[in-house]
């Protein structure tokens, strides 16, 4: 044991070297004391710091964790360990320790700011704001609490409290860059689609690698009018250049096109979300002597969506909070054939770096993003023949176009929706034109031929509805816009989000015609406006983004709803609300319509979806090399959930060809 004069002696010069970054020498001198005085608080303690510091945070929980049981009353151990705790995902273990810290020294703000990210991540928003607030008022002038206060803000969906934050975190520190990447989302997140694109530049030119950034500015881009596919593409490209691509390593799954594949997707949206609604059909109508589904999810909510969906899935995992590194080996643990993607750069934290690592032999992106990914690793992208025309969009993907389907939706209607009998007209005889996409979508050029379309119906109104469209604040904004579009605001009516999905297919009600936005379509927002009897205009494009609506019309018959010009959007608008009166009787033919639509052909759109991935399958097992091939060990360790190091396959090796089970 060594004595504890010596022990504090030992921590100086551990300290001494850390702080001159010589960290090897440091870590050698924190294991000799632990090895001498594993008892000892101040060396758990300052070894656990240590190990934070370094990223290894197993490590730091573990030694931080002995600490704490040594001596409950120090709140820095506890602040610490509960710090360690959420970086490894573990925020209900986190919780308590943090709490135990805040009330042996409540005037920590960094303790609340850690226990305020330690809630948001178990969905605890309402107790994650109180605790920013604790924060912000022990120290008022620090822009990191500042900017952490108005991030958790923007989760919660507080946009312009949210802004606030960000404005206070950049008068405080105007170097801080994470103030200019927070206020960069809180503009998006206001459908202020140039000045958040400008943020991000702002944002980029300091930290020009942050994979997220990049990823956000390149969703918003999506929404710009007057960039064309070559510039899109370009940007997309240098994404991909910023990631990088390992080489494809040694896969461990059996090259057999003939066996059932394990089926890996991977995403942030296994909840009550749009995406839900075209993923559970074909999860549903997957042939299960076919696939076997590991879903991965990657959010802190767990709602009762993602009970129903773990009931179509062998294996459900959920990667909320954790490290990239901790991810990949969990999934390459799993070994999945082939892994799918379903956010692209939509989501608030993708995980596509992780594909530039090639986490299967097949990787595959659906569903969530219209456009390319731009990441090399990711070798298909599944679509339809309208939203990306063969020899004229592939030029334009860095993956494999895969057309697998007349159109690339399935959608599920939600079972909420009212019957179209309960849709009772009006009678007023006044024509209302509706747009419910999300308002980051309604461009000015949108707005501006919205415009015209109200000159040209006399007595006719817009009713635009949206995520931040009623909030007060946000109304000065929108009424200096429409009315720098041509729009008469005393026609327009700004309906924010309602609160469930029965009473947002009500809204409806009020609707005659449906306009689409462009150059950025609707998805969901067109199909629920079908189901309810509503008829869409859409304004065809000449990118993905802009054809969704060409696709889903062309699925359910009404290919004469679709423009190829803004003249012609106008022309159809126009007349479906001249025609608008006798059709308020014709509102269920349109559901009929659907119904009898690829779009609802569950079956038959999830066999197609699971003819496009057996190929995709045999594709890999036709080419792969035998020096892709993992050895028939290696293949036997990942397919019974071992992992063997490569200094064991030898070893390995004689225990499987002693007991036969070779794959």
């Amino acid at each position: 044991m060594i004595p504890p004069d010596q022990v504090q002696r030992l921590l100086k010069d551990a300290f001494a070297q850390q702080r001159a970054g010589r960290t090897d020498r440091a870590d050698s001198i924190y294991r000799q004391v632990l090895a001498g005085a594993p008892a000892n608080f101040d060396a758990l303690h300052a070894s656990g710091l240590f190990a934070i510091e370094l990223g290894r945070y197993a490590e730091a929980a573990a030694t931080l964790g002995a600490a704490h049981r040594i001596n409950p009353r120090s709140a820095l151990c506890a602040m610490r360990l509960g710090y360690a705790l959420v970086a490894l995902g573990r925020n209900a273990d986190a919780e308590r320790p943090l709490r135990v810290a805040a009330q042996l020294d409540p005037r920590n703000a960094e303790c609340w700011d850690i226990l305020a990210r330690c809630l948001l991540l178990q969905d605890k928003l309402r107790a994650a704001i109180e605790c920013h607030k604790r924060a912000v008022s022990i120290k008022p002038d620090d822009a990191p609490f500042w900017n952490s206060y108005g991030t958790t803000l923007l989760h919660y969906g507080e946009i312009d409290e949210a802004l606030s934050c960000f404005k206070r975190t950049m008068a405080i520190d105007p170097s801080f860059a994470k103030g200019q990447y927070g206020m960069a989302q809180a503009l998006f997140r206001s459908h202020r689609i140039p000045e958040a694109i400008e943020s991000y530049d702002r944002y980029l030119s300091r930290e020009p690698n942050n994979i997220s950034a990049r990823s956000f500015r390149l969703f918003a881009l999506n929404n710009l009018e007057g960039l064309s596919r070559e510039e899109l593409f370009a940007e997309h490209l240098a994404y991909g250049r910023v990631v990088g691509s390992k080489s494809a390593p040694k896969f461990p799954n059996p090259p057999d096109p003939a066996r059932r594949i394990r089926l890996g997707i991977l995403s942030p949206d296994l909840r009550e979300h749009a995406c839900i609604y075209f993923l559970e059909p074909l999860l549903r109508h997957l042939d299960r002597n076919e696939f076997e589904v590991y879903l991965y999810h990657d959010h802190y909510k767990e709602d009762a969506c993602s009970e129903r969906l773990k009931g179509y899935a062998s294996v459900w995992r959920n990667f909320v909070g954790q490290p990239g590194d901790a991810v990949e080996r969990t999934i390459r643990g799993d070994a999945p054939d082939i892994l799918i993607d379903l956010a692209g750069h939509v989501a608030i934290s993708n995980r596509l770096p992780l594909f530039a690592r090639h986490l299967a032999p097949v990787q595959v992106t659906y569903l969530g993003y219209p456009n390319t990914t731009g990441v090399p690793g990711i070798g298909y992208r599944f679509v339809d023949g309208i939203v990306d025309p063969e020899g004229d969009a592939d030029a334009y993907a860095t993956e494999t176009l895969v057309r697998f389907a007349p159109t690339a939706w399935s959608y599920l209607p939600p079972p909420e929706a009212p019957s179209i009998n309960e849709v009772q007209s009006r009678g007023d005889g006044a024509v209302t034109f509706g747009c419910f996409n999300s308002p980051g979508k309604m461009t000015d050029a949108a707005l501006a031929t919205w415009g015209r379309l109200l000159q040209a119906v006399p007595g006719s109104r817009l009713l635009l509805k949206g995520a931040g469209l009623g909030v007060p604040g946000s109304r000065i904004y929108w009424d200096k816009r429409l009315r720098s579009c041509g729009l008469p605001l005393e026609r327009v009516d700004l309906v924010d989000r309602t609160r469930g999905i029965r009473e947002h297919l009500s809204q409806y009600d009020r609707v005659d015609v449906a306009l689409d936005t462009f150059p950025y379509n609707g998805t969901t927002t067109t199909c629920e406006a079908l189901w309810m009897g509503v008829p869409v205009v859409t304004l065809k494009g000449d990118r993905h983004s802009s054809r969704v609506g060409a696709s889903l019309l062309t699925s359910v018959g009404k290919t004469d709803w679709i423009a190829n010009s803004q003249e012609e959007y106008l022309q159809i608008a126009a007349r479906l609300a001249a025609e608008a009166c006798s059709r308020k009787g014709q509102r269920p033919r349109l559901r009929c319509d659907m119904q009898a639509s690829p779009l609802l052909d569950h079956t038959g759109q999830a066999a197609r979806f699971a003819a496009a991935l057996r190929g995709c399958w045999e594709r890999w097992c036709q080419h792969v090399g035998p020096q892709e091939q993992a050895t028939p060990v290696e293949r036997h360790a990942a397919y019974v959930g071992v992992s063997v190091p490569a200094a064991k396959v030898g070893e390995a090796r004689a225990e499987v060809l002693l007991s036969g089970n070779l794959v």
